[in-house]
């Protein structure tokens, strides 16, 4: 696994016309779902999409990021907050929410996505997270409940680019022994 975590780059080009496999993607919501989770809790849920005209609006409401329609595909991912609320009280999610509970679910969601696009790489496939949209503008779209958080969406497809690998803080510079 090593070497898909030294080649993953974020690929912003995508090959025109070559689709993604089915079985490809069922693999990819395969290893996102065994991804572990807080109390196994498992708050993701992922929604795919293909269309052309759902995908244009997810990329206006992403700053006008025009470079995402060159990917086939788009995996919007969704933390859900119900897995560790289960009251039934009413709440609406958003970059302000102060609920503890909401980083424990971005956090699991966050692990599943990130074996998403390791195991993406290992298919030969290119990914890349775009998170800069607001709750409120993606929810319309894609009719998401106000208790849902989308974390991210996922560019997919073929890469057409090779990304050089940009520069790393050293190892002994992030690495701590017993206190910090």
């Amino acid at each position: 696994m090593i070497k898909e975590i030294q080649t993953r780059r974020s690929i912003r080009k995508y090959i025109d016309a070559k689709l993604v496999e089915d079985e490809k993607i069922i693999a990819l919501m395969e290893s996102a779902r065994l991804a572990p989770s807080g109390s196994n809790t498992q708050p993701w849920h992922f929604i795919i999409v293909k269309s052309d005209l759902t995908r244009q609006r997810l990329a206006e409401i992403s700053h006008h990021q025009k470079w995402m329609l060159s990917a086939p595909i788009f995996i919007v991912c969704i933390a859900d907050i119900r897995s560790r609320i289960t009251e039934d009280i009413a709440m609406t999610l958003n970059e302000h929410s102060p609920e503890p509970e909401l980083k424990q679910i971005i956090r699991d969601t966050a692990i599943a996505i990130e074996h998403l696009v390791l195991c993406a790489e290992n298919l030969g496939l290119g990914t890349c997270w775009v998170a800069w949209y607001s709750q409120d503008e993606i929810r319309t779209i894609l009719n998401i409940p106000s208790d849902k958080y989308v974390v991210g969406i996922i560019t997919l497809g073929y890469p057409d680019e090779s990304p050089k690998a940009r520069a790393r803080k050293k190892l002994e510079d992030i690495l701590h022994y017993e206190i910090w």
